[in-house]
């Protein structure tokens, strides 16, 4: 089960035609008033998975598929020795 989310309040300023667009939107898909909030959520983590991406793809463009391939297998045996080694401590 998950813990529940703490919250904050925001408040937003932008254009009537963006805000129909979107209600308009978020009403022919079935969602109710208090799905805004979700749905704007789930906009801005989307956004900043792709602008992460992005910038990851833009940071290694000169690296060579084979060497990206490398640094990332190097990466996640670290991280899985780190994890192997905390949970070694713990025992």
């Amino acid at each position: 089960m998950s813990e529940p989310q703490e919250t904050t309040r925001l408040t937003i300023t932008w254009s009537k035609q963006a805000d129909y667009a979107l209600r308009t939107f978020l009403g022919a898909q079935g969602m109710k008033k208090g799905d805004l909030s979700k749905f704007i959520e789930e906009a801005v983590r989307w956004r900043i998975f792709h602008q992460t991406v992005s910038d990851a793809r833009e940071a290694f463009a000169d690296v060579s598929p084979d060497e990206l391939q490398k640094r990332i297998d190097d990466a996640v045996e670290d991280a899985r020795a780190k994890q192997y080694r905390e949970r070694a401590k713990r025992a």
